[in-house]
């Protein structure tokens, strides 16, 4: 079995820290992640231990291993000792080593009461799901698998190695990165396992905001994480922190009426990850905010839905209720300004496109559009061709080719007039002194009225841009 052939790949830093710690009298076992993710083959970047040995001790001794052969970006930090981890560096080595523990949860908080235990296996017990309830005894390499990790790996399946009802009652937080792990490692959730998260989903509530978006984003920063946003919708977890996405399961899509909005917005996320680029693209993957804006780009639609005669159903304005409601949402989630504005500014421009007809684009219509996009003009090209699902293939060809050509006339027009920083022909300064007037709301307008005219008619030549604000001031007056 190619799994437990991969339990030969122990890293040589781990069999130098078990010997260094059974030395000095003291069990160190590999566990977690770093045991499942060697088990599947993939790549583990921090190492996790656990040991018995008390937080004080551990400190000392990891410094002894710093000090051995460390490097300038060696060193140890403490930040966790409360908690029983201390974690340490030595040159491209990062390692985390925290004592057995056996929490206690007071069932009103997700706040354990930290108690330090005896024995690895009662350290696994306390553990979310089984694949992460593993471990490697060091540095004799045993293989401990108290819960059956080993079989849930080869069937990829996500349980728990106690009752899910009493894990999930201990950290709620676990629920959701029940659905995490599906998208990172597309692994389903056990029936019995699943049936725990919707009886419980409500518990979600007494964990904090922070954790919770923290648990949010590296679902949607996996490599697929549709499966996991299906776990969560499917469960009811995403009612109680972003009700707006299984709101959408309600609504028909007036051009794809053979889905609903739900599905149509899992299938953009999906083709928006698909036009992501490499780290030296304009947008690398995997990219936060392209990946929200997907996602949540038709969230206004449950609020806009108009039947119309005939049986038609119009979503009016839904580009910017949409934003707006999701404004209000990644502030409830504490998400930082800037990407809550790139996000809901994406959603607020996702229609644009669409408003210029065919493709009959006027050289002001394309400098309007990539100056109202700015620094997220990148995105927006990916989110408006992602946006493009329809199963008429013809239509969907006819689609991307018109934009095909906008992005054609963008680059020309971009070679000709800097499309990146347009500004008006004439500058505050300039304004004064042409017109012989001082700071304030006039100089405020007629800026606004040559930025007009530049976007309206591309660079004028001086003599023109000074004509041009005079008769605007002469008229004004």
């Amino acid at each position: 079995m190619q799994v437990l052939a991969n339990l030969a790949k122990v890293p040589s830093v781990a069999i130098e820290l078990g010997e260094l710690f059974d030395k000095s009298g003291f069990e160190l076992a590999l566990v977690g992640g770093s045991v499942r993710d060697m088990l599947l083959g993939r790549p583990s970047y921090d190492l996790d231990f656990a040991t018995s040995a008390q937080p004080d001790q551990t400190e000392n001794l990891l410094r002894k291993w710093v000090r051995q052969t460390g490097g300038e970006n060696s060193g140890v930090w403490d930040i966790g000792k409360e908690f029983g981890t201390i974690g340490a560096r030595r040159d491209d080595a990062i390692v985390e080593i925290t004592t057995y523990r056996t929490d206690e949860y007071d069932p009103d908080s997700r706040k354990p009461e930290v108690q330090f235990g005896k024995n690895l296996d009662g350290d696994l017990s306390r553990r979310d799901f089984t694949i992460n309830s593993m471990a490697i005894r060091l540095p004799s390499q045993a293989f401990v698998d108290p819960f059956g990790g080993i079989t849930d790996l080869t069937k990829q399946l996500i349980r728990t190695p106690v009752s899910p009802e009493q894990s999930f009652s201990d950290d709620p937080l676990r629920m959701m990165r029940a659905a995490r792990f599906a998208a990172q490692l597309g692994f389903k959730v056990e029936l019995e396992t699943f049936a725990a998260i919707t009886e419980m989903a409500e518990r979600l509530k007494i964990v904090s905001t922070e954790r919770i978006q923290a648990e949010l984003n590296k679902l949607l920063l996996s490599d697929n994480p549709k499966v996991g946003l299906e776990v969560l919708v499917d469960s009811g977890l995403a009612q109680y922190f972003l009700p707006e996405l299984p709101a959408l399961q309600l609504e028909i899509d007036e051009h794809h009426r053979h889905k609903d909005v739900y599905r149509h917005s899992l299938q953009v996320l999906d083709q928006a990850i698909a036009q992501e680029t490499d780290a030296l693209g304009p947008v690398p993957n995997p990219d936060l905010v392209l990946r929200l804006a997907a996602l949540l780009h038709d969230a206004g639609k449950p609020a806009t839905r108009r039947f119309e005669k005939g049986g038609g159903v119009s979503f009016h304005a839904h580009d910017v209720i949409g934003a707006r409601i999701i404004r209000k949402r990644m502030k409830a989630l504490k998400y930082d300004k800037q990407t809550t504005a790139d996000v809901c500014r994406l959603i607020e421009l996702h229609l644009r496109f669409h408003g210029y007809g065919k493709g009959e684009w006027t050289d002001s219509a394309v400098r309007r559009y990539v100056t109202d996009a700015g620094p997220l003009l990148e995105r927006l090209h990916r989110l408006t061709k992602a946006d493009c699902t329809t199963r008429n293939a013809r239509k969907a060809q006819q689609l991307w080719d018109s934009y095909d050509e906008l992005e054609h006339r963008i680059s020309a027009l971009r070679m000709q007039e800097a499309l990146d920083a347009i500004r008006p022909d004439l500058d505050g300064n300039r304004i004064m002194e042409i017109l012989g007037v001082p700071p304030g709301r006039i100089v405020g307008e007629a800026y606004k009225y040559m930025l007009a005219l530049r976007m309206e008619n591309g660079p004028m030549p001086d003599v023109a841009a000074i004509a041009a604000l005079k008769e605007w001031y002469q008229n004004r007056s």
